[in-house]
């Protein structure tokens, strides 16, 4: 019985604990069936965990929009030799991102849709080698 026990709350307790892990990956709030293009200008680049951020000017005639854009956690970024400084502000970027689907300024970037204004690659420098 008291094994039965154990078993049962030790059960319950990896649901509870993976029912936050799964929510928080969710990415039913971006809408990835039509991604947009932006070109603007970066005014903060957020190398924070669990996602970094970047928060992008747009400009649009004569007014500029804040574009808030959710991006891959730090250690994945940093494997790939990104770090808090490879986007200073006033960087110029071209990105394709998939748009928030309440229509706000925001959405989800990738490394692989994020080029230099010019189209030219984001260089990163190499991750360390051990």
């Amino acid at each position: 019985m008291r094994l039965r026990m154990t078993a049962l709350l030790a059960a319950g307790a990896l649901v509870g604990f993976a029912a936050p892990v799964l929510a928080h990956h969710s990415f039913a709030m971006f809408d990835q069936e039509h991604p947009i293009e932006l070109v603007g200008t970066v005014k903060e680049f957020k190398f924070t965990s669990p996602h970094t951020f970047i928060l992008l000017q747009v400009k649009t005639g004569d007014e500029t929009t804040v574009w808030n854009l959710e991006g891959g956690a730090p250690g994945g970024l940093s494997r790939d030799g990104w770090s808090a400084k490879t986007l200073p502000p006033g960087t110029e970027l071209k990105m394709t991102i998939d748009p928030l689907r309440s229509g706000a300024p925001g959405g989800a970037w990738t490394v692989q849709k994020t080029k230099l204004k010019d189209g030219g690659p984001v260089v990163a420098a190499p991750a360390p080698t051990q």
